[in-house]
């Protein structure tokens, strides 16, 4: 009994000597307070700042990401591996040098990464020569008059205009008439149309005209 004690007294001490030496070795590296800004190079050649750029160290398992204007700082320790990453653009590493001073600025540009991808035709027939001979099947009239003619209908003009909703431009101008309308009657009596005895007129009219047509 005694001899399975000392057994596991002497695993113990060893794996508190294995885990404390990490722990030791970790505190004799210096911190520093690891500042930058991010940039990249547009199409255009111009050089911009690159926000929402991932600043992350793996093994210690900390990171932070650049603000609007490229900008990050976060706390290292001297040796650690940080990896800059950005959607885009290839993954950079940089290795924290022992620096003398607890600060350290670094400019980081990125460069862009570029897939080519093969070129594909979309086409509605299965094959080349399938869509050839649809082409050359096509009967395209010569007078171009009927074409115009169809497109100038009266009726198929009416029924678009009577079914087409008002776009913006038709909106904004409706509401600045009814607006101008607004303020001209602020000073005076708004008329009410049920009391205007011409939209009575052309009321009646109108049913007259309705009842002569059947």
């Amino acid at each position: 009994m005694v001899k399975y004690r000392f057994v596991f007294l002497i695993s113990a001490f060893f794996m508190l000597c294995l885990y404390a030496f990490p722990s030791f070795s970790q505190s004799q590296r210096r911190i520093i307070q690891l500042s930058g800004v991010v940039l990249a190079e547009e199409d255009n050649g111009r050089v911009v700042q690159l926000p929402g750029t991932h600043i992350y160290v793996p093994k210690a398992g900390r990171g932070t990401i650049t603000n609007s204007l490229g900008f990050f700082s976060m706390p290292v320790l001297a040796g650690d591996s940080v990896i800059i990453s950005s959607v885009g653009y290839e993954r950079q590493h940089y290795i924290v040098p022992d620096h003398t001073s607890e600060y350290l600025t670094i400019v980081i540009e990125m460069v862009q990464d570029v897939t080519f991808l093969k070129e594909v035709q979309v086409m509605a027939f299965p094959t080349e020569e399938v869509f050839k001979e649809a082409i050359l099947a096509l009967n395209i009239p010569t007078d171009n008059s009927k074409i115009d003619q169809k497109n100038l209908n009266q009726e198929l003009l009416a029924l678009m205009l009577k079914t087409t909703p008002m776009d913006g431009p038709m909106n904004q101008r409706y509401y600045l008439d009814q607006w101008a309308a607004s303020q001209n009657n602020r000073f005076g009596p708004v008329m009410n149309p049920f009391l205007n005895v011409f939209n009575w007129a052309k009321f009646f009219q109108s049913l007259k005209q309705d009842g002569k047509k059947k």
